[in-house]
């Protein structure tokens, strides 16, 4: 049991304002479930968290009404209340990611300090069994994400897309600087990769230590993708912890049918041990604008993020392993057949792994540049351009977008 109190200061003050507009929704059994729960009713607070829960989903997410997605962050609160008094803080940690992750922005406050509270008390708990785990001896070792032989280059570069490396290589720049980034690249919205520029990053060093990983971020729930990737009609979501994914990553390769990969998540907003890790690249405040979003790719060999755009400038940071990117320029999406449902209107109907000549016969004949992106290096993407990429070995990276000054403020 946890003498300790998960405090709520913005759900203390606006639970009856919020209760009042759940109710304007016709969300009357849900309010006097939160009453219960509130009063000490922990069964009241599970059963308002599944009624909210299936709110979230009675529909297409863009149609799930703002009070609903908030109705759930409430509940997640009060569920990790009452694991948190009973000293179950992985439960109390699951209950506030899942607040986090599918909740509304008006409890945000809460659930991050809520999360503070309970890995601290946990880690607590947890100092005893770290000093005798293992060998017994404290000393648990470093066991590596990656290793140099994990990465076959002949068996690698065979399972890259037709022409892979055989026409123009991304320029490579080292320790370029911002007013040679913003002259030579920037301005002229031209891809360059950028070396010697993260070797300060805590992250180049930790990502790549397992039990690292494991002691910072193995209890939280992350969303992660599952099948090829998101084209494709197998493709799922999962919402699985940190350390059932590195399993998983560990038990994956480039033969297997079925890959998990933690793609295109704000892990950082949620783990701030991790974003401490990293620093935003001072290239971000090219143009004046302002940072969009700071995303996670992290995964085995093999996965995959189909030939698509992005409609902000993005900084791709390598931190561990390798991948392949193919670019191609803004200005030759008619020959790239953009779907033309809006929803997938950012990306092509070609396959590069499988191209069919006869439905896409453009493709073949359009000039690209490609490289193998390095550990350690930055590739920058102007907005627009068209870009594949493919992870060489387990690999774990981290996106930037940030916008111009003059840009638009939706993504």
């Amino acid at each position: 049991m946890s003498s300790v109190i998960l405090s709520t200061p913005t759900l203390d003050s606006e639970s009856q304002a919020l209760l009042q507009s759940i109710c304007s929704q016709g969300g009357y059994a849900y309010a006097r479930l939160a009453i219960l729960a509130a009063a000490g009713d922990q069964c009241a607070a599970e059963a308002a968290c599944e009624m909210a829960w299936e709110q979230l989903h009675s529909g297409p997410w863009h149609s799930v009404l703002p009070v609903w997605r908030d109705a759930y962050s409430m509940a997640c609160l009060y569920v990790a209340k009452f694991y948190f008094s009973n000293g179950e803080f992985r439960e109390a940690l699951r209950a506030l990611d899942m607040g986090i992750i599918m909740g509304g922005a008006l409890l945000r406050k809460d659930l991050d300090s809520a999360i503070q509270v309970v890995s601290a008390a946990k880690a607590r708990q947890q100092n005893g069994e770290t000093a005798v785990r293992d060998d017994g001896t404290g000393n648990s070792g470093c066991r590596r994400l990656l290793c140099p032989e994990d990465f076959d280059e002949s068996a690698v570069l065979q399972v890259l897309p037709a022409r892979s490396l055989s026409c123009k290589i991304v320029v490579k720049r080292s320790a370029l600087s911002l007013e040679g980034f913003l002259g030579e690249y920037f301005l002229s919205g031209s891809p360059v990769i950028i070396t010697d520029c993260m070797n300060h990053w805590p992250a180049r060093a930790k990502w790549n230590d397992m039990e690292y990983l494991t002691r910072v971020a193995g209890d939280r729930t992350i969303p992660v993708e599952v099948g090829k990737n998101y084209l494709c009609p197998e493709w799922k979501q999962e919402l699985i912890t940190f350390s059932q994914f590195l399993e998983r990553i560990l038990s994956n390769d480039c033969s297997s049918a079925v890959r998990t990969y933690l793609a295109q998540h704000q892990l950082f907003d949620q783990i701030n041990e991790l974003r401490e890790d990293i620093c935003i690249p001072d290239y971000c405040y090219a143009g004046g604008g302002e940072m969009r979003s700071l995303n996670a790719w992290f995964g085995p060999a093999g996965t995959v993020t189909p030939l698509h755009h992005d409609p902000h400038h993005n900084i791709l940071a390598q931190v561990v392993g390798k991948k392949y990117v193919r670019l191609y320029a803004a200005s030759l999406s008619e020959e790239l057949y953009p779907y033309s449902e809006t929803m997938l209107k950012n990306s092509s109907q070609v396959d590069l792994d499988n191209i069919d000549e006869v439905e896409f016969p453009k493709v073949n004949d359009i000039e690209f540049l490609d490289c193998i992106l390095e550990e350690g290096e930055m590739l920058y993407i102007p907005p627009k351009w068209w870009h594949y990429v493919r992870s060489l070995t387990r690999s774990f990276s981290v996106s930037f977008w940030w916008s111009n000054s003059s840009s638009p403020t939706a993504s």
